[in-house]
């Protein structure tokens, strides 16, 4: 039976309550879509997976405020029922020069925890961003509403020059670096 994941892309479009981080020029929220749409593509192409994604457009806006936005997320995933919660963000600092990955967990050596390991080791391997390790934040709404293992990852910093070119330029890369990583998780090969 395939595998069921949920890919939230974080975050409405900009003009929107719930909009995210912006840098350099570019918005989280553009980002966060494109990543989970290629994402979405590379596990619809693989028959061992079947996918959802919360965003079906650039434009597609969930809920009227944060809370109702992120429930709905949550819902979607929690309804169909998904195996597995990834949801895509990026993420930002006052200070410029931080930068690097990271992924956001309820606990500690769950399955949520070495599968976010897993993507983590992936989008440092493929993108060359710095390892900023696996976090564990139980309070994250989207970590702690959601029946299945579930994950936040953070891909890059849009706050930071050399993270925010990837964000714009990698996308695909970003997208194929997470596939790669679940596929390591389930002890698949590529197709």
């Amino acid at each position: 039976m395939a595998i069921r994941i949920f890919i939230d892309q974080g975050h409405n479009p900009i003009g929107y309550h719930n909009s995210g981080a912006e840098g350099n020029g570019i918005y989280e929220s553009d980002i966060n879509y494109m990543v989970g749409r290629y994402l979405a593509d590379l596990l619809a192409a693989d028959p061992r997976f079947e996918v959802r994604t919360s965003r079906t457009t650039p434009t597609e806006v969930l809920g009227t405020d944060n809370l109702s936005s992120l429930n709905e997320r949550v819902n979607m995933a929690n309804e169909w029922p998904a195996d597995y919660f990834i949801s895509i963000h990026v993420n930002a600092n006052e200070n410029p020069n931080i930068n690097g990955s990271e992924v956001y967990v309820a606990s500690l050596y769950s399955e949520s925890y070495w599968l976010g390991d897993d993507i983590l080791r992936e989008i440092v391997r493929r993108l060359g961003t710095q390892n900023n390790g696996i976090i564990i934040n139980p309070t994250l709404y989207v970590l702690r509403r959601t029946n299945m293992p579930a994950i936040l990852v953070e891909l890059a910093y849009i706050t930071n020059a050399s993270d925010a070119w990837k964000l714009a330029n990698q996308q695909y890369a970003f997208a194929y670096a997470i596939y790669s990583g679940l596929l390591n998780y389930f002890g698949l090969s590529p197709l």
